[in-house]
């Protein structure tokens, strides 16, 4: 099935505000995150044998490696959750979908599309999968109920998408160039994206910047104060007995 682009006439200024706000909420979640960092709660996450093996010796070490690890899966989850989907619904026209696992509804010449957007082609496994031809499907019913016809789309922000006839659902996905192109009938919206960025990321890279060297300091601080001897060593049996060692009582009773 071929299908026909959603909104040729798209609102440039629109969507220049879209991408505007979408890039102000995602440093905002992501600076909120470096508020709230716990030295703590990341080492419980993390492999102290590991760190020691590769001859890590001083606390900014450990927390370069940590802070960086942390905002690189942060980011991703951030971004993905916050910059697509509001330009997708910028250019299709539609709105906000209502039914759980679906992002847009676009209710076009007595056709419901119901969208779903992610951020790459790898975000699905075998459950998850299950879980959004579920969505499509609860969305089926609402448009059956109405009398229209029923299209459902996976779309991926970025990347690219060639499903094989044999593999095919019964709802479309498209990925990167292909995904915008039938949004907006435009071939080159898919780059247009990084122009309509304009210098916001440059502002907001400063920005973050001062965010994020605050929470190397203050973790470097609650490094050194909690896992470093008197003459300036890391204490690995400390850090060791803090990630991996008997669970206090009080957490035993919780467990119960």
């Amino acid at each position: 099935m071929i299908l026909e682009p959603l909104n040729v006439n798209y609102n440039e200024p629109e969507v220049i505000q879209a991408i505007s706000t979408a890039l102000t909420e995602f440093y905002t979640a992501l600076s909120q995150k470096l508020d709230k960092i716990n030295i703590n709660k990341i080492l419980k996450r993390k492999n102290p044998y590991l760190y020691r093996a590769k001859g890590i010796n001083n606390a900014t070490q450990v927390v370069d490696r940590l802070l960086s690890a942390y905002i690189s899966s942060s980011e991703e989850t951030i971004f993905g959750n916050t910059f697509f989907e509001p330009i997708a619904i910028a250019v299709s026209g539609g709105q906000k979908a209502v039914t759980e696992g679906v992002d847009i509804t676009v209710d076009k010449d007595n056709t419901i599309y119901s969208i779903a957007v992610k951020s790459g082609t790898s975000v699905f496994n075998a459950d998850s999968r299950k879980r959004q031809e579920q969505n499509f499907q609860a969305a089926q019913k609402r448009a059956q109920q109405a009398h229209k016809a029923f299209i459902p789309v996976v779309g991926y922000g970025y990347g690219k998408k060639r499903v094989k006839p044999e593999n095919e659902k019964f709802y479309k996905e498209l990925a990167g160039k292909d995904f915008w192109e039938w949004l907006t009938g435009d071939p080159e919206f898919y780059t247009k994206i990084i122009a309509y960025m304009g210098t916001k990321p440059d502002e907001f890279a400063s920005r973050f910047e001062d965010s994020y060297n605050k929470a190397q300091n203050r973790m470097i601080r609650d490094f050194t104060i909690k896992y470093c001897n008197d003459d300036g060593s890391i204490d690995w049996e400390q850090l060791i007995k803090m990630n991996s060692g008997e669970i206090g009582r009080a957490s035993c009773r919780e467990r119960v």
